[in-house]
């Protein structure tokens, strides 16, 4: 038989998610007696790791996609989306400039050598453009000293044909957890593109998320919100979890024991005897590990769940198999299911945290040799004969 190892990917708690976060928004904005935000539907890195099939399926009903890669966007034309698509960090060489063009793409500005590369162009049609402001995040965009000159330059492009729609945008850098430093880089950001026009774009899952934020913006001007990680069922703030704010996992990581040891006290587990039992201890080994995309990082007492109850992860994660602690769980033998994030376990959030790291991380590392069962319907069955490997 197949490794018993499987991420299953939900479709519809993808639809889910739009739609809870749509449905607020909209609550938001019958309050306050002004049009709805848009809603771009994040999507790099082949859909946070969840694969670009079922973003689309998952998010058909966003009024638009945003992605990094021009391959990716090439993929969902051709996969039939005619809706908008926003490439975030733009194009980067002149000859990017003829697939946006033919694709139809909306484009991300940020620097002084994709304007040049614009002035440069002839496109077929005028591109959409979103003018990237610096708002203090010193990624992309440009300092507010400049903007201005770039949005000048840009309209007259519009005059020539070469630029439609122009809008503006920026990123907030800790809508998650300050929202002193949010307010200042939002009144500073809409300070300076106060004599601008067209759409604007600033909220991240975090910002979007957090009510009232969007409702900041001028209500003249066309708005667009851009969700990510909170489409996927994990949350953007270290203080909320995703159930707390009506998100349901996308992504289940889930394996088989493959083997129970009966470990006696003083004993220890697995590479570098990271772990010793002070009593007597009964230890799974699930067939899954860092190579699987498990963070290596994560240490003893990171949340799993075997068997459909809670326990801890034991010692070092190896390459292929990582080591639980069962001694409470005496039901649990070989073969019982073990969930490593998703439904029917922790969060990815919570694996996250106890690993340091972000659930962003764990979603997007996913490795390929993991199968993926896709979920059409609401069924969520773990019989692992009737998973089906997917590749993209």
């Amino acid at each position: 038989m197949p490794r018993p190892i499987m991420a299953t990917i939900s479709v519809p708690a993808m639809q889910h998610n739009l739609q809870h976060l749509v449905s607020g928004l909209h609550q938001q904005a019958n309050r306050l007696g002004r049009p709805s935000p848009k809603v771009w539907a994040v999507m790099k890195a082949r859909a946070y790791g969840h694969g670009l099939a079922q973003g689309l399926a998952g998010f058909s009903g966003a009024d638009g996609l945003a992605m990094l890669d021009l391959d990716e966007a090439q993929a969902c034309r051709e996969a039939g989306w005619k809706g908008p698509i926003l490439l975030l960090e733009g194009f980067f060489e002149p000859r990017d400039i003829h697939i946006v063009d033919t694709q139809r793409l909306t484009v991300s500005v940020h620097g002084e050598e994709q304007l040049r590369m614009l002035e440069l162009a002839s496109p077929a049609h005028p591109i959409k453009v979103n003018l990237k402001i610096n708002g203090g995040m010193n990624r992309l965009g440009f300092v507010p000293g400049k903007a201005h000159e770039a949005w000048q330059r840009l309209v007259s492009l519009q005059a020539r044909g070469v630029v439609g729609e122009l809008g503006t945008m920026m990123h907030f850098s800790r809508a998650d957890d300050d929202p002193k430093i949010t307010q200042r880089q939002l009144s500073g950001f809409l300070e300076l593109v106060s004599g601008m026009s067209g759409p604007i774009s600033v909220c991240n899952s975090a910002a979007t998320l957090t009510t009232g934020l969007w409702a900041k913006l001028p209500a003249g001007r066309p708005q667009w919100v851009r969700p990510g990680i909170c489409l996927y069922g994990a949350s953007p703030f270290a203080e909320r979890n995703a159930a707390s704010l009506g998100l349901k996992p996308a992504m289940t990581l889930e394996a088989r024991l493959i083997s129970v040891q009966d470990c006696p006290a003083g004993s220890s587990v697995g590479y570098g005897h990271m772990f010793t039992a002070e009593q007597p201890t009964r230890v799974g080994i699930v067939a899954c590990g860092y190579a699987d995309g498990y963070p290596r990082h994560a240490g003893t007492g990171t949340p799993v769940a075997v068997a459909g109850r809670t326990t801890r992860l034991l010692g070092r994660v190896s390459m292929d198999m990582l080591a639980v602690d069962l001694t409470d769980i005496p039901e649990a033998d070989v073969g019982a299911r073990v969930v490593l994030w998703g439904e029917g376990g922790p969060s990815v959030d919570a694996v996250a945290e106890s690993a340091g790291t972000v659930g962003y991380e764990l979603l997007c590392a996913l490795a390929p040799r993991v199968p993926r069962r896709i979920i059409h319907a609401d069924n969520r069955g773990s019989d692992f004969q009737r998973f089906q490997e997917t590749t993209e």
